[in-house]
C-alpha cells in the first residue's frame, strides 16, 4: 500500500468510480443473472457493436480477449471482424445500461455524501467528511469496490486522491477491478512518465501538436513553462499545464437525479471542428432549455455543457451560478464558457446542455456595479419569442445567427429531442 501523504485526514479526500468496460460489462451481468445464460461475455472476444444505420456502427466496449486479439474501441464493427473473426457481436441496450447506472449511483450515494455522476459509467466521490475513508482510503475503497462486484455483479476500478483530476487519472491505471491511489507526491513516479495522450482532457489534435513540440510524456508538459504552453494551445494550455502538475480545485457538484433539471442534447449530422459552428448548436440547445424552465416558471442554478467527441469519448464540464436563470442569452454565454474550458479540439459527435438546482422564478438576481445587463429587457424578449412560438409554431422565430448560410455546406441542425434527461448515455 502506497503511504498516504502528511495532510490526508485534514485535506479533501476524492474517489472515482469507473465501471470495466461498462456496457460489455453491464450486459454479460444482465444475461448471467436475469436471462440464465451461462457464457460470460467477458471472458471471450465480445463486443457492444452499435448500429450502422445510426452512425455507430462501431465498437461501444470490448471485453478484454477481444483487446488482445486487437480489437479496440471506436472501432468499425466490420474492421473489429477481420481483425478477430471469431467475435460475439451484441447490440446495444440504453435502457439496461440506464438502469445498471442508477444502481451503481445508489450505492455510491449511501457512502458519500457528495456524488457527481461524470458520465453514464463514472462518478466522483467526495469522501472528505467520512472518518472511516480517511482514516484508510485505500482499505475504504477496497471495501467499496467489493461490495459493488458483490451486489450488483460488475466490476469496478476506483482511483483514490486529494482532488477530481488525480482520482481519475489513478482509476485509469491497470485494470479490471482494482484500486489505485495517485497522492500529490506519487505524481514523479506515476503520473510523469505516461505518454501526453494519457493525461485527462488530451485528444488527438492536442497530442499532435505536443508531440510537434517535442513533448512525450507528462512529466514534459509539467516542466514546460506555462507561458510556452499557452502560447502554443492557447487557454488549453494553461489548463494542460496545471493538470499536468496535478492542480484542480474543481469541487465534486452533487448532481441530483434525472427529472429534476431540464436539458437538451443532439446528435450532429457531421462531426464538428469549429468552434463557432459547435456554439451555435449550443445556442439551439439553450434557447429550447430557456423556454422550457419559462414555460414551468422555474431557473436553474446550475448549467452543464456534455461534449462526445467522434471517437466516443463522453465528458462533461459545469458550473454553480451565483444567481440562477432561465434567460437563453444568459445560459448561453455560461455554456460557451463551458464549452472553452474542456474542448480540447477533438471532433465533435453530439454536444448537451442540461441545468440541476432548479428553483422557482421568484429569485431575487444579485446586480453589480460591474453588470450593465438589462435582465429585464432579456426577460422581456425572451418571453415575447415564447409566445409567438407557443401560437404560430416553434420555427416561426428564429435567431438570425442561426438561419442557413448559403456558403455553407450544412447549417447546424435544430436539436428535435426534447427531455428533461442526461445525455444519450456513451462508454469507452
Amino acid at each position: 500500500m502506497s503511504n498516504k501523504p502528511a495532510d490526508n485526514r485534514t485535506g479533501r479526500l476524492i474517489f472515482h468510480c469507473d465501471v470495466n468496460s461498462a456496457f460489455l460489462s453491464w450486459t454479460a451481468t444482465y444475461r448471467l443473472h436475469h436471462l440464465g445464460e451461462t457464457l460470460d461475455l467477458r471472458t471471450v472476444p465480445a463486443i457492444v457493436g452499435g448500429d450502422r444505420a445510426s452512425r455507430h456502427g462501431i465498437v461501444l466496449a470490448a471485453s478484454i480477449p477481444a483487446k488482445r486479439a486487437g480489437v479496440k474501441t471506436a472501432m468499425p464493427v466490420a474492421e473489429a471482424l477481420r481483425v478477430c473473426p471469431e467475435l460475439t457481436v451484441v447490440p446495444p441496450d440504453y435502457h439496461m445500461y440506464v438502469d445498471c447506472s442508477n444502481a451503481l449511483l445508489s450505492i455510491l450515494r449511501e457512502v458519500s455524501p457528495l456524488v457527481e455522476q461524470y458520465s453514464i459509467d463514472e462518478a466522483f466521490c467526495d469522501m472528505s467528511s467520512i472518518p472511516a475513508a480517511k482514516q484508510d482510503p485505500e482499505g475504504f475503497a477496497n471495501a467499496l469496490r467489493t461490495r459493488i462486484r458483490e451486489e450488483l455483479g460488475f466490476t469496478v476500478n476506483i482511483g483514490v486522491s486529494v482532488n477530481k483530476l488525480l482520482a481519475k487519472m489513478a482509476s485509469d491505471f491497470r485494470k479490471p477491478d482494482l484500486v489505485h491511489t495517485l497522492w500529490p507526491e506519487e505524481i514523479p513516479t506515476k503520473m510523469w512518465p505516461l505518454p501526453v495522450r494519457d493525461l485527462f482532457f488530451i485528444g488527438r489534435a492536442t497530442e499532435r501538436h505536443l508531440l510537434s513540440m517535442g513533448i512525450h510524456t507528462i512529466g514534459e508538459i509539467a516542466k514546460t513553462p506555462e507561458t510556452v504552453l499557452r502560447g502554443a494551445l492557447k487557454q488549453h494550455g494553461s489548463t494542460v499545464y496545471r493538470f499536468a502538475n496535478g492542480i484542480d480545485n474543481e469541487p465534486v457538484i452533487d448532481t441530483p437525479p434525472p427529472n429534476k433539471g431540464y436539458g437538451n442534447s443532439t446528435t450532429i449530422s457531421h462531426d464538428v471542428t469549429d468552434a463557432v459552428e459547435a456554439k451555435q448548436v449550443l445556442l439551439h440547445l439553450c434557447d429550447t432549455v430557456g423556454t422550457r424552465l419559462r414555460r414551468d416558471g422555474v431557473r436553474a442554478g446550475v448549467v452543464t455543457v456534455s461534449v462526445r467527441t467522434y471517437d466516443l469519448r463522453w465528458y462533461s464540464h459545469q458550473t454553480v451560478l451565483s444567481t440562477p436563470t432561465n434567460l437563453t442569452t444568459e445560459l448561453h454565454s455560461h455554456a460557451c464558457r463551458l464549452f472553452d474550458a474542456c474542448w480540447d479540439h477533438t471532433p465533435i459527435r453530439s454536444l448537451g446542455v442540461h441545468t440541476a438546482r432548479v428553483s422557482g422564478d421568484t429569485a431575487s438576481r444579485q446586480l453589480s456595479f460591474l453588470d450593465t445587463t438589462n435582465y429585464e429587457k432579456l426577460d422581456r424578449m425572451d418571453r415575447v419569442v415564447d409566445a409567438i412560438r407557443q401560437r404560430f409554431g416553434k420555427r416561426s422565430v428564429m435567431r438570425a445567427s442561426l438561419l442557413p448560410r448559403p456558403s455553407a455546406d450544412a447549417a447546424p441542425q435544430t436539436p428535435e429531442a426534447d427531455e428533461d434527461t442526461p445525455a444519450e448515455p456513451s462508454s469507452t
